[in-house]
């Protein structure tokens, strides 16, 4: 088993480290520019190019049925879905395949009235429940995926 993390702009990496030395799983930071971790055996640091999805590429190239990616990014998310990977946003919210569609929707109808100039707000601010959600979250998922889903 393994953690992906896209790490450029995730919230809660203290909060997967803490999980993840609880049941002993290996977490790799993904990012485009380096980012401080801490110096334990089960963390690694791997920053790609400043290239368009550059971090998104790496961690689908290397999702499978054991991975657990942590990301906001909807299309990289249904990447690793379809890879067999275990999906979770940085709130705590996982995709799944039954969600992944209607999100994707979303988020097109999203682009298209930005691009026409639309004012819309962004996401709510991160708060204390995404972060219990979140840690809850991952816990269940490392859990189910010890146990074979």
């Amino acid at each position: 088993m393994k953690i992906l993390v896209d790490a450029d702009a995730c919230p809660v990496k203290e909060e997967i480290y803490k999980v993840a030395f609880r049941h002993a799983v290996p977490v790799t930071i993904v990012s485009n520019s380096p980012i401080r971790i801490p110096a334990h055996d089960l963390l690694d640091r791997v920053v790609v190019s400043d290239g368009f999805d550059a971090a998104d590429d790496w961690i689908a190239e290397r999702a499978d049925a054991e991975t657990v990616c942590i990301t906001a990014d909807i299309l990289l998310a249904d990447r690793c879905l379809k890879a067999g990977a275990v999906v979770i946003s940085s709130n705590g919210k996982p995709f799944t395949h039954s969600s992944i569609g209607a999100a994707i929707a979303t988020r097109a109808i999203m682009a298209d009235l930005r691009a026409g100039g639309d004012q819309i707000g962004g996401p709510p601010p991160f708060s204390k429940t995404d972060r219990s959600r979140f840690l809850s979250a991952l816990d269940e998922a490392l859990v189910r995926l010890k146990r074979g889903r």
